[in-house]
């Protein structure tokens, strides 16, 4: 064994060879117990946790850090108190930075690889005192840091431990000849940066300090250091085989193992009992194994335990997966089917704790995408917390597992400095390092069958280093594949990447490249970029997995949006973002790109991935519905399927069928969809639900659904009746019973309209071609190009008006010029009756030479108190043109408070298209009602107009809400979603501003009493 090093030096923080000192050889994360009785319980005593109230000094740099802080004699009675885990910046001790590609430092200091900041490098140093407790004494005691952002040095009671880097990975020590009897001292020193900060360019908040779980633990005198399980299937996956590779320290002659197999049920499957070298020659067999998928996640417990002359010395439980992972002829194969990522990737993010996850975070994080579909993960961009790989064992969640690199910000320097600038790129001295990232996930996570591809890393461009990453998988695990991007876009042999994998490439780009390359699996790790409101277009992508056999799914880009809790500059509690901490350089709100909320409320986004990710997809046709089973593995027996008749929106009838369609098959069930006729629309629809209660949902969660307009009946157009009309010189006036209105002549509008007394008009309505600019929208410059639209409305100029009378109706039209380069006109015209429904049409003409539009509408501003809404359109969640699969044809109820999506940048939100009807009303049940004549329309109710959205930044710069906003909308853009920094939305979801476009509706009051 190497002696220890016992004379630290702060020259390893420099030195990019120089990654640990002391530390012990990685090796799988299992259960160890040292009794039958702890193994039933599945505690053990042999760990000692060091979470909880540590003692912390924080300094800026080397220069005023207290460096003899370790020292036993040391006063540490001026330190202050912080949580481990945890971050520091989270604890009142500097701020938190959020950068993205470029390195923390750029701008303040001139640094060139390996060089560390001097001026802004906070040092931390944590001391923690404890008493070993009884199980751990008089035995080999470790000392275990499950993850430490950046550097750190150790010491036990003033004697120097060891030394690690790689923040997301475990570093373990042994202190057993410094413990004491009675109180011991430990003290970290933990840098915020090193060379291996170079490493560690992660699109994500920056924070530092001991982040995870810290803890003892002890092992008797023979003890297994390290296990290795490999599962294999024979050809037709009949029979499976076991080995395992178990290292023993101190084991001799007299040393047996008991290896025991326990199935999924429980049930023991085999037991034998084998000498050292039996072991290490044995294969277990297993007869018809149940196979591990998504699907079925199937998890055998393989128990090895050691025995000294018949006494039982230790027992470890590891669970491991019998399933086949390969590629054949170019299509990636799981137990022998092609199978397709519906995938997202992931950080570990908590808004009140940073990296610092909790297992509830992590329990609620995979029951979340188990209920949307998503069957796959990538540890975006570093191992993550140990607990989450056993959940994906066990809920079933394919992984793409990453090492903890990613160099960003020396790619991006290459153009103008060199492949010289590049790391690791083709320079030795960091090699060891990448293979030592590369061992320590391997070994830690080689046991879980979850496990499918493993990652060099990301966005590090290429070079002989990221080859040597890969052969080095290669040579060590042939169970799995192997992943790179880097490969692809840094023009490398591409042989060395298992798959052709990319990032944020066009669906035309993506067939292209199909078409072109059939020999190898496609999929890209990052796709779909959320950033606020986006993902539109979704299925353009996703379709794809049905038309071309090499195409394999994808990664959301993300899962979470990157915000912190914080307080406003009013007191009240709020999520911020870059920029918002004095972090400078920022890249501000560019890490709100998740489906879930930094609170983790699901955004409207996850509905559509739900529902496009689905393995069950449902046609409905005339004549019933067709069922087909996407799934692998599994059939519908777990399924019930609702089939539904919805009369403008209400339940006319509901039947259940229990059908059983078999995987990869289709089913269709002929059902005579019942309608009256009586006017009315007539809708089918047909829910996929649970039939029993499920680890990560309930009975009776619904899984995926399709609707279809099956039959609309007209209702008779109801007589009308003479109105009373007041010719003004400024107003006409026109009334009738329970309501009167004014339209102005001078203004140019809509200036009254009241009923039952009250006064709903606050200002008179104009044409609108705008809308908040989403993130995707500035990303592509959308306000440049398009900004024309934001005063086109807002500032158009009445140029004519005209009136017209029958003896039921009213009719006065008002043409305006709108505020374009071009000479352009709209006309809104209002046809009043005597009910007091007033029929509004906009007329846009379509003209050349302009940009596509925004939106086009009417917008209305009604008082604040009308802010309920109930509507019979698609819902709950908003919704837009590009993004739609997800939501239902129905009524739905609301406020227009809730209705406005707290994305972590105010922007357009709120939006339901296919809207037949909408009521905005107050308590007590009074308000409009505007109906869509001729076809439906989009709509949103919001307490902000576009304008007051448009210009904040945060949440709490919108003013205290003081109206209603309504917009009716002819149309609305999509909202895209292939990027967010140049992508715009796809050409058919967009408004051609050279096309006429004309609005038909119709309002009227109402009270409760009608």
């Amino acid at each position: 064994m190497t002696a220890k090093i016992k004379n630290p030096t702060l020259d390893w923080l420099s030195d990019p060879q120089v990654f640990q000192i002391n530390r012990l050889p990685a090796h799988a994360d299992f259960a160890f117990y040292q009794n039958q009785a702890e193994f039933q319980s599945k505690k053990t005593s042999l760990k000692q946790s060091l979470n909880g109230t540590w003692k912390v000094h924080v300094a800026q740099n080397l220069s005023t850090a207290p460096l003899n802080f370790y020292k036993n004699d040391f006063n540490d009675s001026g330190f202050s108190y912080v949580k481990v885990p945890g971050q520091l910046e989270l604890q009142g001790f500097n701020h938190p930075k959020y950068v993205n590609t470029q390195y923390p430092w750029d701008g303040h200091e001139q640094l060139v690889p390996p060089a560390i900041p001097q001026k802004f490098n906070p040092v931390a140093s944590y001391v923690k005192r404890f008493e070993l407790k009884d199980n751990l004494k008089n035995k080999k005691v470790f000392l275990s840091f499950q993850g430490v952002q950046t550097a750190f040095y150790v010491w036990l009671n003033g004697h120097f431990v060891g030394y690690s880097e790689d923040s997301f990975t475990p570093s373990e020590f042994d202190i057993s000849d410094y413990l004491l009897s009675g109180t011991n001292r430990l003290a970290v020193a933990v840098f915020k940066y090193s060379s291996a900060s170079w490493l560690e360019d992660q699109d994500m908040i920056r924070l530092s300090g001991i982040f995870r779980d810290v803890y003892l633990y002890a092992v008797p005198a023979t003890y297994i250091k390290d296990l290795h399980y490999q599962p294999v299937l024979n050809a037709d996956f009949s029979e499976g085989k076991v080995s395992v590779t178990a290292k023993v320290e101190n084991k001799n002659e007299q040393t047996k193992f008991r290896f025991e197999l326990f199935a999924p049920d429980k049930h023991k499957v085999l037991e034998q009992t084998l000498s050292d070298k039996e072991l290490a020659q044995a294969v277990f067999k297993v007869a018809h194994p149940k196979l591990w998928s998504a699907e079925e996640p199937n998890l055998y417990n393989a128990v090895l335990s050691i025995f000294n002359q018949e006494n039982l010395v230790e027992i470890t439980s590891t669970q491991i997966g019998f399933r086949r992972f390969e590629k054949k002829n170019g299509i990636m194969l799981l137990n022998g089917k092609r199978i397709v990522f519906k995938g997202i990737d992931r950080h570990e993010f908590n808004y009140r704790f940073g990296h610092s996850v909790t297992k509830e975070d992590m329990i609620f994080d995979v029951k979340f995408m188990k209920q949307h579909n998503i069957n796959a993960v990538r540890t975006s961009h570093y191992p993550n917390h140990p607990f989450w790989y056993k959940l994906c064992d066990q809920y079933g969640i394919y992984m793409i597992d990453e090492v903890n690199l990613e160099t960003h910000g020396c790619w991006l320097q290459i153009d103008a400095l060199g492949k010289s600038w590049n790391i690791p790129g083709d320079h030795p001295e960091w090699l060891p390092a990448i293979i030592d990232r590369d061992n320590s996930m391997f070994q830690r996570d080689k046991n879980h069958p979850a496990i499918l591809i493993w990652s060099l890393g990301n966005e590090s461009y290429t070079g002989k280093d990221l080859v040597a990453s890969a052969n080095w998988f290669h040579q060590h695990d042939q169970s799995r594949l192997v992943h790179y991007e880097g490969f692809f876009r840094g023009g490398a042999n591409q042989k060395y990447s298992d798959m052709d994998t990319h990032m944020y490439w066009k669906p035309q780009d993506i067939i292209n490249q199909l078409e072109k390359h059939t020999d190898r699996p496609f999929i890209q790790c990052e796709y779909m970029h959320s950033m606020g409101n986006s993902t539109g277009g979704m299925k353009l992508d996703t379709e794809l997995a049905d038309k071309y056999p090499n195409y394999q799914g994808a990664f959301i880009w993300d899962f979470i949006d990157q915000g912190l809790l914080t307080t406003d500059p009013r007191g009240q509690k709020c999520i911020s973002y870059g920029g918002d901490w004095t972090d400078r350089p920022s890249d501000y709100e560019f890490c709100g790109d998740g489906i879930l909320l930094a609170d983790r409320t699901p955004s409207p986004k996850a509905a559509e991935v739900k529902q496009d990710y689905s393995n069950i997809k449902i046609r409905i046709d005339q004549d019933g519905f067709t069922i087909k089973n996407k799934n692998l593995f599994i059939d519908t027996a777990n399924l019930i399927f609702t089939a539904k008749v919805l009369k403008d929106g209400k339940l006319l009838k509901e039947q259940d069928f229990n059908l059983v369609v078999e995987p990869g098959k289709s089913l269709q069930q002929s059902l005579p969809w019942s309608t009256g006729t009586q006017p009315g629309e007539y809708v089918a629809e047909v829910a996929a639900k649970l039939k029993n209660d499920t680890l990560w949902a309930p009975k009776n969660y619904e899984i995926c659904f399709a609707q279809k307009l099956i039959k609309s009946i007209n209702k008779p157009a109801a007589q009308k009746s003479k109105l009373n009309l007041v010719n003004g010189s400024t107003n006409i006036g026109v009334s009738g019973e329970h309501f009167s209105l004014q339209l102005s002549k001078a203004k140019g509008g809509l200036s009254s309209y009241k009923y039952d007394g009250q006064e709903y008009i606050s200002e008179i309505p104009k044409s609108s071609y705008w809308r908040a600019l989403t993130n995707n929208d500035d990303g592509y410059n959308g306000g440049f190009e398009l900004g024309m639209w934001s005063i086109a409305g807002k500032y158009q100029k009445l140029i004519d008006s005209d009136i017209a009378q029958t003896e039921t109706t009213v009719t006065m039209s008002f043409k305006y010029q709108l505020a374009l380069p071009e000479k352009v006109f709209n006309t809104i015209t209002y046809t009043v009756t005597q009910d007091g429904a007033v029929t509004v049409t906009l007329s846009y003409p379509g003209h050349k030479n302009l940009p596509n539009i925004p939106a086009i509408g009417v917008d209305f501003k009604l008082p604040l108190q009308f802010n309920h809404y109930e509507f019979y359109g698609l819902g709950p969640d908003e919704n837009y043109s590009d993004r739609n699969n997800g939501v239902k044809l129905g009524i739905f109820k609301g406020n227009a408070q809730d209705n406005f999506t707290p994305y972590l940048v105010p922007q357009e939100a709120g939006n339901h298209g296919a809207t037949r009807w909408l009521k905005v009303y107050d308590d007590s049940g009074r308000g409009l009602k505007f109906t869509a004549l001729n076809k439906p329309f989009e709509q949103s109710v919001l307490p902000y107009s576009e304008y007051e959205i448009q210009n904040a930044y945060h949440h709490y710069e919108l003013p205290q809400p003081y109206c209603t906003r309504v917009r009716i909308l002819a149309k609305q853009m999509g909202v895209g979603g292939d990027d967010s920094w140049g992508a715009p939305v796809h050409a058919q979801y967009q408004i051609k501003a050279d096309s006429p476009i004309t609005l038909t509706f119709k309002f009227q009051g109402f009270s409760d009493s009608q």
